[in-house]
C-alpha cells in the first residue's frame, strides 16, 4: 500500500496522511474484534499527538484508518479516501495465483473458526463486495481491476459451493 501511495502521490492532495494511515491502519489487529479500526485509530491519534506531529491533520489520518472497517469514504473533500480504500482492495484484482494465496492467508487469519462457520460469514463478506455498484472509488483502480476483483470474488465463491 505504501508503495501504491507514493505511485499516486501527484493525486494524492495530502500525502503524509495517507502514508501515516496505510501504516496505522493495521496496527491492532485480532481476528475476532470489530473494534480494530477504531482501536488503530486511537492508538495512531495517540502517538502521532505524543510526538507532536503538530504539522500533520491528526484527525485526517484518523478519519482515514476508520474508513477502512467498511471500505466506505467518510472523507469526499478530495481523493486520498478513495485512493485509501483502493490500495487496501488491490489484491483483489491481482491474478488469480496471488488471490489464491491471499485467501488462503485469510483463511489462516481466522483458522479459530471451523469450515461451517468460516464459509457462511467469509461467502457474504464477499457478496456484500460483488453487490457494490463499484469496488473501487478511482477510475484508475477501476479500470485497472474493477472486472478482475469481481471475476476473483466470485470464482473464491463458488469454490464454496
Amino acid at each position: 500500500m505504501l508503495n501504491l501511495a507514493k505511485e499516486n502521490a501527484s493525486e494524492i492532495k495530502n500525502l503524509d496522511e495517507v502514508l501515516f494511515a496505510i501504516w496505522f491502519h493495521d496496527i491492532i489487529y485480532k481476528a475476532r474484534s470489530k473494534k480494530n479500526e477504531a482501536r488503530s485509530a486511537k492508538f495512531a491519534k495517540k502517538n502521532l499527538q505524543k510526538h507532536l506531529f503538530k504539522e500533520l491533520d491528526i484527525h485526517k489520518i484518523s478519519q482515514l484508518i476508520l474508513s477502512t472497517k467498511k471500505h466506505k469514504i467518510i472523507i469526499d473533500d478530495d481523493l486520498d479516501n478513495a485512493f485509501l480504500l483502493d490500495f487496501d482492495l488491490c489484491i483483489l484484482g491481482q491474478n488469480w495465483k496471488v488471490y489464491e494465496a491471499y485467501t488462503q492467508k485469510i483463511r489462516k487469519e481466522y483458522k479459530l473458526y471451523p469450515d461451517f462457520l468460516y464459509v457462511p460469514a467469509r461467502k457474504k463478506v464477499l457478496q456484500d463486495f460483488l453487490n457494490r455498484e463499484k469496488l473501487f472509488f478511482t477510475e484508475k483502480y477501476q479500470q485497472l481491476f474493477e472486472a478482475k476483483a469481481r471475476e476473483n470474488i466470485q470464482k473464491e465463491i463458488n469454490l464454496y459451493s
